[in-house]
């Protein structure tokens, strides 16, 4: 009887509580108790700072301004005209736009040179918008407090933990689904807003279109399969083609016409034009298999099979089957032994959670000062684990350090890999550091005669060069470039 009366009390707790409105911009009721639209903003005012840091910062050139402008737009043409937002170009190399409650919305520079022309913008930017009208972050965190109680509530009228984490379990499906949904709904809501605003509703299925040709060469260059094996519904986000087709019968279903409505592909074009793609030279390039920073004159090589990813304070290299290696840095004090440096990263790895590690055993690399060692950590079921950390002695005061995480059963396949990058870090000459450029967009009008093959031998990459020369300009085939039309390239342009 207490526990069925505790369950009847979290429920009627539940139904007492207030937030049942009707949305504007859905017309439908959004039951939110557990965050107001006050508590949205004090959320996005707190997690901005934070944001900006995890992705490189804002970036700081004159189409960030342009961004807000565009964002502008969009916003006064939603149902919270009268709201506060915040655009932000981020200095990021990942292709990407999100937004977090209370306005804030991001979109990565990488992206911005994906794009052809300023209505595809303001689609982005619509269907960012048309997250925080929608109120998806409040919804979506409403769920998982619900689901938690909802839990909380079988187990304790069962006293099945199983069956609450069933239920769990369930729910979490559940919040799945209701992401795609609102992943959806925010592609209707940036469509209606791109309508308003003047532009061509038809940009927002062109945009989803470049985005899955991108991802799909990135698959290939890659040297993956441009299809993952997982089914639509099990996704947090909607396949691109879905999208892209729904995208499309919204514009049709608006009576617009291709075309008809706003693009300002110049406009655009001359607002990006010099915009800085891929890496930025303060945080280090990544070629292939290679990673170079040309400030701190470093350079190191990451086994086969492995994709890098360069963030703020860490580099993170994903590899096969779950392996994976991380490479970063931290202070140690004049004279302090490296193995000082390994014991507060192997602190920080595990939360003082695992025993210490065995002693390091200290070695010279390519001249660089540096110490290793490394753990197998057994889980329940029996396998496990194998961790290196080597680290290394960049100056006096500054350690650098590799983390590698293999599964035990993948170790033997692995280790060589692993211990030529252990070995491949070395410092860069004066000359190999000024000779690393960073890619720019470049605007050019394409010449009478000039092919896209030809113009394609002048994007600074070592491969695909007419795949990523087409991708970029949203071109099915090189015969549709005309001469006196508008391209983008990416060339090497050092401004250091």
């Amino acid at each position: 009887m207490a526990r069925l009366s505790l369950t009847f009390v979290l429920m009627a707790s539940l139904v007492a509580m207030p937030g049942c409105t009707t949305n504007p911009a859905t017309g439908k009721k959004d039951f939110t108790p557990f965050m107001s639209k006050s508590q949205e903003r004090a959320i996005g005012l707190s997690e901005h700072p934070k944001l900006l840091k995890e992705f490189g910062g804002p970036y700081e050139d004159a189409a960030a301004g342009y961004v807000a402008q565009v964002g502008g737009t969009m916003a006064r043409n939603s149902e919270l005209a009268g709201d506060p937002f915040t655009f932000t170009l981020l200095n990021s190399r990942i292709v990407n736009a999100f937004a977090l409650p209370g306005g804030y919305v991001y979109i990565s520079r990488q992206l911005l040179a994906l794009m052809n022309d300023e209505a595809e913008l303001a689609s982005v930017l619509g269907h960012e918008v048309g997250h925080v009208t929608g109120r998806h972050a409040a919804k979506r965190y409403n769920q998982q407090i619900f689901g938690g109680i909802l839990g909380l509530g079988v187990g304790v009228l069962t006293g099945s933990g199983d069956l609450a984490r069933a239920v769990g379990q369930g729910v979490q499906m559940y919040t799945l689904a209701y992401s795609r949904d609102q992943e959806f709904q925010a592609d209707e809501l940036g469509v209606r807003y791109l309508g308003r605003a003047g532009y061509d509703p038809h940009a927002a299925a062109d945009m989803l279109s470049s985005l899955g040709a991108e991802s799909a060469l990135e698959a290939k260059v890659m040297g993956r399969e441009a299809a993952e094996k997982v089914p639509t519904w099990a996704r947090t986000h909607p396949l691109t083609g879905d999208r892209v087709a729904r995208a499309g019968k919204l514009a049709a279903a608006s009576g617009a016409v291709p075309g008809a409505g706003t693009r300002n592909r110049d406009r655009f074009l001359s607002a990006i034009d010099g915009l800085l793609v891929d890496d930025d030279p303060a945080q280090g390039f990544i070629n292939g298999r290679v990673f170079e920073h040309p400030v701190l004159k470093m350079r190191f090589t990451v086994p086969e099979r492995y994709v890098m990813e360069n963030g703020d304070s860490a580099l993170v290299a994903q590899g096969p089957n779950g392996a994976g290696l991380l490479f970063s840095g931290g202070q140690v004090g004049a004279g302090e032994r490296l193995e000082a440096h390994i014991a507060r990263v192997w602190q920080q790895l595990t939360q003082g959670q695992a025993a210490a590690l065995p002693a390091a055993r200290a070695r010279q690399v390519n001249g660089i000062e540096a110490a290793v060692t490394g753990t197998r950590l057994r889980n329940s079921q029996g396998g496990g684990v194998d961790v290196t950390i080597a680290a290394y002695r960049w100056t006096p005061t500054q350690a650098y350090h590799f983390v590698t995480i293999t599964p035990t059963e993948m170790s033997g396949q692995l280790d060589a890999g692993l211990n030529a990058t252990l070995n491949s870090l070395r410092r860069l000459s004066d000359a190999e550091a000024a000779a690393l450029k960073e890619r720019r967009i470049k605007v050019v009008t394409v010449a009478a005669g000039q092919t896209a093959q030809q113009l394609a031998e002048r994007m600074a990459y070592d491969s695909h060069r007419l795949e990523r020369f087409l991708t970029l300009n949203a071109l099915d085939r090189p015969e549709q470039l005309k001469a006196g039309q508008k391209a983008k390239l990416v060339v090497y342009d050092k401004r250091r």
